[in-house]
């Protein structure tokens, strides 16, 4: 076996190794960068999620809050009504 073979076999057969590697160390980058980028985009969701809980729950705590207030407004004037229809001057002769 001469050089001139031997660097024929190296070049003929090197030369798709090597440039698989190289892709294959491309690949292998631009997968992580999708896996950090994924990573990242579920971070967010998941902020945004939260912070759209606490603001359903901040709604939620002043609708109570109105309505139990109205509630009681409500419940006064009916006291009110109530009174009013019980006293003399209402009752049928």
């Amino acid at each position: 076996m001469d050089i001139h073979n031997l660097t024929e076999i190296i070049a003929n057969q090197g030369f798709p190794i090597a440039l698989s590697v190289l892709l294959i160390f491309r690949i292998d980058r631009f997968m992580q960068e999708i896996v950090t980028s994924q990573k990242e985009g579920y971070r967010q969701v998941l902020e945004n999620t939260k912070e759209i809980h606490n603001t359903i729950t901040n709604l939620n705590q002043q609708n109570r809050e109105h309505y139990s207030l109205r509630f009681a407004e409500i419940q006064k004037e009916l006291s009110g009504m109530k009174v009013e229809l019980g006293s003399p001057r209402y009752r049928s002769k």
